[in-house]
């Protein structure tokens, strides 16, 4: 679906100059031709919202050698199911649904920080917390910190509001703070980039990846000249 500004009831289909369907898996095959990157985000939205993740649709990902980064709207270890077996797949923590930071010590024994990333999930700047989250500060740098500090050394910070809006992230500061905390992190950043530039300076600035969708589906950004930025 095409995502805009966090407004999940308004997503439309998408539509995307990389391939002519929506399908997930042929899109994210034109991002590994297109591009050579094996490594597509996937939102799982029914699973965020609290159905039943798309389980047959992550191992056919998985199937075609892809190394895909799955949301599936994880609240506790009890929710990783198959997830926490031994796959090539990383398991995005999301803030919006993650029970707090009691949460994140359980799913570190099961799957092990190298295959997760912390999503801080904000809206508008704001951190979006999910009900009774325990979280002991609304700051979102405390929130960056404390994760880091049980264990979560990849991050991402991605603010729903900014997606598909082309408008910039938005969180440069945050990404320029966190890099002085933890230099050893890896952060990623996403929502609202629009141009080739955009990505090359968040490079610059310390992003480890971004993570782009509207700009590239919508021709913003030229495949070639993306690739053309990889190490």
């Amino acid at each position: 679906m095409h995502a805009v500004g966090g407004l999940r009831s308004h997503y439309g289909d998408l539509r995307s100059l990389l391939h002519p369907s929506s399908d997930p898996i042929s899109i994210a095959l034109a991002y590994r031709d297109a591009l050579g990157l094996d490594e597509p985000y996937l939102a799982d939205l029914d699973a965020i919202a609290g159905g039943p993740p798309s389980l047959s649709l992550y191992n056919r990902l998985i199937d075609h050698g892809l190394r895909p980064w799955i949301d599936a709207g994880i609240r506790s270890s009890d929710d990783l199911g198959p997830l926490a077996d031994p796959t090539s797949a990383t398991v995005v923590l999301g803030l919006e649904t993650l029970r707090g930071p009691r949460a994140i010590p359980p799913i570190l024994d099961r799957v092990g920080p190298g295959r997760c990333v912390f999503s801080l999930d904000l809206f508008e700047g704001v951190p979006r917390f999910a009900p009774g989250d325990g979280w002991p500060s609304r700051d979102p740098a405390d929130v960056a910190l404390l994760a880091a500090n049980l264990g979560l050394r990849r991050l991402l910070l991605l603010d729903l509001a900014r997606v598909g809006r082309g408008r910039g992230v938005g969180t440069e500061g945050l990404l320029a703070w966190l890099r002085d905390r933890l230099p050893d992190a890896e952060l990623a950043i996403g929502g609202g980039i629009s141009s080739i530039e955009d990505a090359a300076r968040l490079g610059a600035a310390g992003a480890s990846a971004v993570l782009i969708g509207s700009a590239l589906h919508d021709g913003r950004i030229d495949a070639r000249a993306l690739a053309a930025l990889r190490p």
